[in-house]
């Protein structure tokens, strides 16, 4: 099977991971271990049925816009049943959800968790009853789900540190305060990040060549705390020259506050999922950069795995394998490759079609977007 989209790359350990460019045949790594020999229970003429439980819609834009639209597409256009919903933040409705499908008969179900205790409790029971399980976007840590979509976390947290660290360059700025808001320390990938864009900003830090201002957590992904979080921060260390936000939504938090101080667009703001509101931010000078992960591909590929499964059939498309960091086993996994984005490739998320010129380009942002040659 042909997906144009992905190659292999090497990951830590030596493993493979597949990234979202070039062309690659894709085979089985059933014989890696990992799957426990859960197939789905589609007897090859009716396929099985797919449940999926989005996590939220408030920490992040693509998940009341972008993946629930195009994981449907796919599943429709396999002909396979799928029941896609959105525990809006809920760890109680997450767990009922997913009660209620499993009660229905799915056959696979696909979870994006609120936390690792919902997720494995969420898994647990399904994996009792038989059915096939796939943690999307996030891994839930000694969750023991048989498959893994996602992007290369910690390469995300890696282009988001370098960002900062070219933007800063660009400002001619000497020996500054980066202060650093992480995602929520209930989340995996937000782990994943901070361990990337650590790795990138702490040689920085040893030779003093930026300082190490407030580094701090935000529970929940919550921009509402987030705000209040960087008041304090920058309260207390005023001379803050740059902010390693982990996604757009903390980092529009963080330039709101900017902007009462009259400091957006000298203070450098990272981010993360080239949101609508993330590219303003950008074209606007407020935000230095994002990280553009192409939900499409990912959805696509869950998809994938997710058919072959409800079909009865034995997925081909893992090529790589995901180290559970707590319980140590190797999950068959699918990781995509991100994309930096600035302003000078704006254009190049509206050209992939993730998110529309109209919704870009509105009001003030029309004459900057024709200035960035966004047509």
């Amino acid at each position: 099977m042909i997906l144009p989209w992905l190659s292999v790359t090497r990951v830590r350990g030596g493993r493979f991971a597949l990234a979202a460019v070039g062309l690659l045949a894709v085979g089985s790594v059933a014989a890696c271990g990992g799957n426990d020999g859960i197939a789905g229970r589609g007897d090859g003429s009716t396929p099985g049925k797919v449940g999926v439980i989005l996590p939220d819609t408030a920490s992040s834009q693509r998940w009341s816009t972008a993946d629930s639209r195009f994981l449907k597409r796919a599943f429709d256009a396999a002909g396979v049943q799928a029941d896609i919903q959105n525990a809006q933040g809920d760890k109680s409705q997450f767990q009922t959800i997913a009660d209620g499908m499993i009660s229905s008969g799915v056959t696979v179900l696909m979870i994006v968790n609120l936390d690792s205790r919902t997720g494995r409790a969420v898994l647990a029971k399904a994996k009792a009853a038989g059915i096939a399980t796939m943690d999307y976007d996030r891994l839930t840590v000694n969750g023991g789900a048989n498959y893994y979509v996602s992007f290369d976390n910690v390469k995300v947290g890696e282009m988001q540190g370098q960002g900062l660290i070219d933007c800063l360059t660009d400002k001619g700025a000497s020996r500054p305060v980066v202060a650093q808001l992480n995602g929520s320390p209930t989340d995996n990938n937000a782990t994943l990040f901070k361990q990337g864009y650590d790795s990138v900003l702490k040689p920085k830090y040893d030779d003093g060549t930026f300082v190490k201002g407030p580094d701090q957590s935000v529970p929940d992904w919550d921009n509402a705390q987030a705000g209040v979080i960087f008041e304090h921060m920058l309260t207390e260390k005023p001379n803050i020259k740059g902010v390693l936000a982990a996604n757009d939504g903390l980092g529009n938090a963080i330039i709101s506050v900017l902007k009462r101080k009259k400091l957006n667009g000298h203070v450098p703001v990272t981010g993360q999922d080239a949101t609508v509101q993330g590219l303003q931010n950008i074209l606007a000078g407020d935000q230095c950069m994002t990280v553009y992960k192409a939900i499409k591909q990912e959805a696509d590929a869950a998809a994938e795995l997710a058919i072959a499964l409800a079909k009865g059939d034995q997925p081909t498309t893992t090529t790589g394998l995901m180290k559970d960091p707590e319980s140590g086993r190797d999950i068959p996994s699918v990781l995509l490759r991100p994309k930096t984005i600035t302003k000078a490739n704006v254009k190049d998320v509206i050209t992939d079609g993730f998110v529309t010129r109209e919704e870009v380009c509105t009001g003030s942002f029309a004459a900057l977007c024709t200035e960035n040659g966004i047509s």
